[in-house]
Formats: structure tokens, C-alpha cells, sequence
């Protein structure tokens, strides 16, 4: 069965309209609170909570993982509630810049001494859309559901609080409970969103649909239709361009909110100038500065270039002779860019695969193992499903199932998240049988 781009890129699609539609909501909030950054606080201080959950075995991604993510997300939201200062002689977004910076930082000195704590800080943090599952999607959907009409019964508390703080006090409001409440759902929301898609992703969902609907328009309404119309367009473009051009699908999306943003308010500027013809020289120009930047960046890159590549070869080569000594190959002295760069020299499988056995390290595995593949498709591949067997780490198991779908273009029922993927196994060394040696 051969995959067609429904059938590898519906699932991240429509968990993209599902983030366009909440964030793009939140999103004008945020923006009012002037509170940008409360998205990556949150965020962290989620991962803060998955990580802690980790330090006592509780893998990524589980029920128990998800709940010490809520739990940490409750105590930052009470945080934000409380630092609300009436008078705003220390700015909100300092407490938010200093809880975000420390949950960093009670992360890593949590996470330094777990094994592969690396690997699971990068797969808290990123995301993989890509590989969003059909049930996560419901659940996000359902919840979401809930967290939007929780803020359509309350929505005039909400949007006062957000646009006429002092109004809000002076009808006697209890601000800082409301605000509680805010923050919570807004919790709820970050904690689904990002084991899924990402921080980036999530904070770009947030605020750029936010930002370019009120460069346009004053009406709320107005605002919340333009901003779900870019996501959804800018979301169906990106997607389209990373499954096309074979490149990170969050990452693309990002790139492309970016550029959509740029693109309106230049087009804003340039329509609403007073001389029309003097803001488009000043557009011109503006580009044209841009365009001498990226050439002076690229010829110094390629001064820059020779001696960098020299120097890595350099330290492979020192590397792989130091390892002639011990008869074992050291990968954990190298980068992976380096591993890459000295298994591309390597058209034995036979070499490659010895290499295999050398490490314990999953994902330097699977860089040998993607190696392989394309030398010996059946022993590669061999190598590929004894890496999904035993490997703990989901993200290095979705990269190799990823890499056996590409090269089988089938579908076997992978579930990263399933415990038990016997059948799924099967299926895969069913289809390694049919290949030759």
C-alpha cells in the first residue's frame, strides 16, 4: 500500500486548524495582556512537569506524564494571577521572563544526571506534529471544545480584564481570581499543544495570527475570522511545502507565519503611507539592504567554509585512528554531522553493520542504521526494526519508523504511544522477508 499525501500529512493538518482556531483566540488576549511571552513560560514550566515526571520513570507522553504537566501548569497560572500588580511599577512579563528562565533551569539540573535526558529534553520541547495520532487529535478537539465555550459564557469578564484592567477594578472585580482562571484554560490548552507540535509551533499559532489581525482590523470578530483564515491558509501552504521539498513540517509553518507577517505589514505600510510612491522606495531600499546582507553573509560563509569542513574531517580522522587503537569506534566523541560525514565513506554493509554493535547510543543506532538501508535495504532495515524493539526513546522510535515507511512506502500500524506493537512488528519483518539480500 503506497502512501498517498492525505494519508501521511491529514493527521498534522487538521491538528493545525484545531491550534489555529484556540491560539488564534488566545492569542488576542495575550496580545492585550501584553504578556507575549506567557505562551513559552507556560510552555516550559509544562515540560518542567513532564521532566520531573521522567526523573521517577513516568515516560513522555503518557496519562502520568500529562498529569504532573497539568499539575506544574496550575502552579504557574497561580503564579501569573498573583504577579498581576495594580499599579504596574514592576512589568508582568519580567515575573514571566524570570518563571520561564528558572523552570529552564530546574529542567536541566533535573534532567543531567536521567539517562538520555538530552534526547527527552528535545522531544518534550519540539514536538512532532507529523506523527500527531488520530486519538490525541480527538482529545485536543474535545478539550479545546470545552476550554472555548468555558471562555464564551465568561467572555465579557475575560475581554475586560484583557482590554480595561483599571474598569475592571473599579466595577469591583475580583481580577486576580479571574485572571487564575484565565491562565488555567490557557494552561490546559498549552499543555495538549505542545507535546504535539511543539513550542515554536504553539507560539507561533498564538501571536502572529494575534498580531496581523489587529494590524487589520479593531473588531474582535473581525480580528478572530482574519486570524483563523491565515492559519489555516498559511498551515495548508506549509504543510503542502515540507511533505513537497522532504523538510521538518514545524519548522515550515514557522518559517512561512513569518514571512505571511512580514508580507502584511509591508503591504499595510505601503497602503496607508500618506505618499505611496516614497513608501515603496522605502520598501525598495529596505530589500535591497536585506539582499546586500545575505550576499555579504554568504561570501562570508564560503571564506569561513573550507576550514570548518577541514577541521571536522580533521577530527574524524583523529577520532577514528584513536578508536583504531582500541579496536572500537568512540561515535560519543563525535558530532553527528561527523558520524554522517564518516559513514557516507563507508559502502560496505558490512562494516557499517559491525558499527552497529559498537554503540549503545539509539540515535547514533539509527544514523548507522539509516546508512545501511541505503547500502542493503534488507539489512538495513533488519537493523532498523531491532532499534523499534528495543529502543525506550519515542522520538528516535518515530524517526525509525519513519525511515521504514519511506523505504517500504507502506503503512504498518506503528503507534509510538502503544506499549504493545507486536502486530505492527510482524508486519515489518514480513515485509523485510520479501527483500533480497
Amino acid at each position: 500500500m503506497n502512501l498517498s499525501i492525505w494519508d501521511v500529512m491529514a493527521p498534522a493538518f487538521v491538528e493545525c486548524l484545531i491550534l489555529v482556531g484556540i491560539h488564534s483566540y488566545l492569542g488576542l488576549h495575550v496580545i492585550r495582556r501584553k504578556v507575549i511571552f506567557v505562551d513559552l513560560a507556560l510552555a516550559q514550566i509544562a515540560a518542567l512537569g513532564t521532566t520531573v515526571g521522567f526523573l521517577f520513570g513516568i515516560m513522555p507522553g503518557s496519562t502520568g506524564a500529562y498529569w504532573f504537566s497539568l499539575i506544574f501548569t496550575f502552579i504557574g497560572a497561580a503564579v501569573f494571577s498573583i504577579s498581576r500588580i495594580r499599579n504596574d511599577k514592576i512589568p508582568q512579563e519580567a515575573v514571566i521572563g524570570l518563571a520561564y528562565a528558572i523552570a529552564a533551569s530546574v529542567s536541566i539540573l533535573v534532567i543531567d544526571k536521567a539517562p538520555h535526558g538530552a534526547e527527552h529534553i528535545k522531544e518534550i520541547l519540539t514536538g512532532s506534529i507529523l506523527w500527531v495520532k488520530w486519538s490525541t487529535i480527538r482529545n485536543a478537539a474535545i478539550v479545546y471544545s470545552l476550554i472555548g465555550v468555558f471562555h464564551f459564557v465568561f467572555r465579557k469578564r475575560f475581554i475586560l480584564i484583557s482590554e480595561n484592567p483599571a474598569k475592571a477594578y473599579a466595577e469591583g472585580m475580583s481580577v486576580r481570581f479571574w485572571d487564575f482562571l484565565f491562565y488555567v484554560s490557557f494552561g490546559i490548552v498549552i499543555t495538549h499543544s505542545v507535546g504535539t507540535a511543539g513550542v515554536l509551533l504553539v507560539f507561533v499559532f498564538l501571536v502572529v495570527p494575534a498580531i496581523a489581525s489587529m494590524l487589520v482590523f479593531d473588531v474582535l470578530w473581525k480580528q478572530l475570522v482574519f486570524g483563523w483564515t491565515m492559519g489555516v491558509t498559511v498551515s495548508v501552504i506549509g504543510l503542502y511545502i515540507s511533505y513537497v521539498a522532504d523538510i521538518p513540517s514545524g519548522p515550515t509553518v514557522v518559517t512561512l507565519y513569518g514571512a505571511m507577517l512580514t508580507l502584511i505589514a509591508i503591504t499595510l505600510y505601503i497602503f496607508r503611507a500618506k505618499s505611496r510612491k516614497s513608501a515603496l522606495v522605502k520598501v525598495a531600499g529596505g530589500l535591497g539592504v536585506a539582499l546586500l546582507i545575505v550576499f555579504g553573509i554568504s561570501i562570508m560563509g564560503d571564506l569561513f567554509k573550507s576550514s570548518a569542513v577541514e577541521n571536522g574531517h580533521n577530527h574524524a580522522e583523529e577520532v577514528v585512528n584513536q578508536s583504531a587503537q582500541t579496536e572500537t569506534l568512540n561515535f560519543a566523541a563525535m558530532t553527528e554531522s561527523e558520524i554522517i560525514s564518516f559513514l557516507s565513506k563507508k559502502n560496505n554493509v558490512g562494516d557499517v553493520k559491525k558499527y552497529f554493535s559498537e554503540t549503545d547510543d539509539d540515535y547514533t543506532k539509527f544514523l548507522i542504521a539509516s546508512r545501511a538501508i541505503e547500502l542493503n535495504k534488507k539489512t538495513g532495515a533488519k537493523l532498523l526494526l531491532k532499534i523499534l524493539r528495543k529502543s525506550e526513546l519515542p522520538f528516535v522510535n518515530e524517526e525509525v519508523y519513519n525511515k521504514l515507511k519511506t523505504f517500504s512506502g507502506k503503512e504498518f500500524g506503528y503507534d509510538a504511544s502503544n506499549e504493545n506493537n507486536d502486530k505492527a512488528f510482524n508486519k515489518i519483518n514480513s515485509w523485510i522477508e520479501t527483500l533480497k539480500d
